[in-house]
């Protein structure tokens, strides 16, 4: 038992170190920072495929309350600035506020810097010509030609968007890297005389080694384009992006690194220390493509992409049933069948927060940390809600998840407004919640007749 706590205690000393490493940190704040952007292009999408078209869809066999094209068109008109202004430059905001974040975790003395830093080298790394088709319309045929062009000084969404999320991502970390390390070289610094003002000062002191960290990412692109005819989005999608995704948006993948953050919950570790920096990320920017998807072709376009089904929501919605581990299932079965008072006053206080999907007053309060008999459905009911909550998409029971509800959404709602309106998916969310409940019922009592063990011999 002493070897198996030492090796508890190191396994979760690692745990720790791995969440709380800066770069994993501030990819973790930098998201948690532009989240209210995804949560707004999900509501944006769910009004214009949703609620406008059924107040004012001009289709005839789902003509609407009031049917109208111009009106119809015009409030997507506003949806769709809504959701486009959030989602094509999604990738911009994620590389801005992760080497803001990076800034800010290392204690950087001018973190705005390191903003500019990072949006620069992303869109120095950018290829300087894109391709376009453009569409010609001829005398002799009656279909329009297509021809592919180069088109340079331009940008697309494929690098600004939701595609180029992860390539932000590692540019946001690593640019704002080496800028501050070669801002910490004093000799690179321009001294200033007494009485400038300190934003100039600041901007001078930084002034070299922001061109030496500009320049140096300027004959990377270059050299990718001289000698590969590639940049480094197309790099880093072949290379990193594509197995990252294959593993974390795998059913058996996602449940075995998942389920192990989850296990670290009982130790007392947050799980986000694991979850929050290597499986989030990557579903999230699943999530938010999946939505892009859908505000363009509707929840049958989202259905014919199997590969955006499991995404963040596929988690927040099955899995998380009153915050990590479903204790609103654990609260449910100990008001019903519970018989020790402590238990019961803990889930008296715990079950409002519950409701909203926080759970920390379950989790150190019932407690769930190193209680061993509720660690086993703790992560159990987690492992089934992923796999049920997928298989269920799978199979057409539920249309997939696609919008960006907040975390603290309560069930039921959770479920019907991130499937587009699918109240087939509220359903699932209460049948699972029995299941639950029925899971952690011989596991709670269980853990009862243990501390009323422990209370009597610490009585004696």
């Amino acid at each position: 038992m002493a070897n198996g706590q030492s090796f508890l205690d190191k396994f979760a000393e690692v745990s720790a170190k791995v969440g709380n490493q800066v770069h994993l940190r501030s990819l973790r704040d930098g998201f948690a920072t532009i989240m209210p952007i995804f949560i707004l292009a999900g509501i944006a999408a769910l009004l214009n495929n949703v609620v406008f078209t059924f107040l004012w869809s001009a289709d005839p066999s789902n003509p609407g309350l009031f049917p109208n094209a111009d009106v119809l068109a015009t409030a997507q008109y506003w949806g769709n600035s809504l959701t486009q202004g959030a989602l094509s430059i999604s990738a911009i905001l994620l590389c801005a506020m992760v080497g803001y974040s990076f800034a800010n975790n290392k204690r950087f003395d001018n973190p705005v810097s390191c903003v500019v830093v990072a949006l620069a080298v992303f869109f120095i790394m950018m290829p300087q010509t894109v391709a376009a088709n453009l569409a010609t319309s001829s005398p002799l045929y009656v279909a329009e030609e297509v021809t592919t062009a180069q088109v340079s000084s331009a940008f697309i969404t494929n690098y600004t968007g939701t595609n180029g999320m992860f390539t932000a991502i590692i540019i946001g970390l690593f640019a704002p890297t080496l800028f501050i390390k070669v801002s910490g070289i004093e000799k690179l610094r321009i001294k200033m005389p007494e009485g400038v003002p300190p934003a100039v000062e600041k901007s001078f002191n930084v002034l070299i080694p922001m061109l030496l960290t500009l320049g140096a990412f300027g004959v990377l692109s270059m050299v990718l384009y001289a000698g590969f005819q590639t940049d480094v989005t197309a790099l880093i999608n072949t290379f990193i992006q594509t197995p990252l995704r294959s593993l974390t948006t795998n059913p058996v993948g996602l449940v075995v690194i998942y389920s192990l953050g989850v296990f670290l919950f009982t130790l007392g570790i947050h799980q986000s220390t694991i979850n929050g920096v290597l499986v989030e990320p990557i579903l999230t920017i699943v999530l938010v493509e999946a939505t892009s998807v859908y505000s363009a072709g509707g929840i049958d376009a989202v259905i014919a992409n199997p590969d955006l089904w499991l995404n963040m929501n596929v988690i927040n919605v099955y899995a998380l049933m009153g915050g990590s581990g479903c204790t609103l299932a654990l609260l449910i079965a100990t008001f019903i069948w519970g018989k020790w008072r402590p238990s019961r006053e803990v889930a008296k206080l715990g079950i409002l927060p519950a409701v909203f999907n926080i759970n920390e007053p379950v989790i150190y309060g019932y407690p769930i940390v190193f209680n061993i008999p509720l660690m086993v459905p703790f992560v159990l009911n987690t492992i089934i809600g992923i796999l049920v909550g997928y298989f269920a998409t799978a199979v057409g029971l539920v249309n997939p998840t696609c919008i960006q509800v907040p975390w603290t959404t309560p069930i039921i709602a959770s479920g019907v407004l991130s499937t587009g309106g699918d109240i087939r998916a509220g359903i699932l969310q209460i049948v699972l919640l029995v299941i639950f409940t029925l899971i952690y019922l011989p596991f709670m009592k269980a853990s009862e007749t243990a501390q009323r063990k422990q209370f009597e011999i610490a009585q004696e």
